[in-house]
């Protein structure tokens, strides 16, 4: 594979069709016609699809016989899934620290407002 294999998998899955494909494949091979089944269009439409899967490597295609099932790249998958994983979790620490910043302002603010301890703030003599 290529130093960025991400780009080519996003943009491979960024067509419906194709996500699908994928999810048919997760269940297990399939041939080219067996993938077309549930698609309203043509089988070459379909082989089109599948060949740009196969191009960005999540989905090879083998030989038994004369049929040839294509099978779904897990490790593809898992390499996405880490990278998305990464950055949800950059992005959740920094919504953590940005709670812990508002929690104090607001214990901060409450502290200092007159009357919060039982006193008004105003003498009475």
């Amino acid at each position: 594979m290529s130093a960025d294999t991400l780009s080519p998998v996003f943009s491979a899955l960024a067509d419906p069709t194709r996500r699908r494909i994928v999810a048919r494949l997760a269940a297990g091979d399939a041939t080219l016609t067996e993938l077309a089944e549930p698609f309203d269009m043509s089988l070459q439409a379909v082989a089109k699809h599948l060949a740009v899967l196969e191009e960005a490597g999540v989905v090879t295609r083998g030989r038994d016989g004369r049929r040839r099932p294509a099978h779904l790249e897990v490790e593809v998958l898992d390499l996405m899934a880490g990278w998305i994983e990464r950055y949800r979790q950059r992005a959740e620490e920094r919504y953590q620290r940005l709670d812990e910043v508002l929690a104090a302002m607001s214990d901060a603010e409450e502290a200092s407002e007159p009357g919060r301890d039982g006193h008004s703030g105003v003498s009475s003599g």
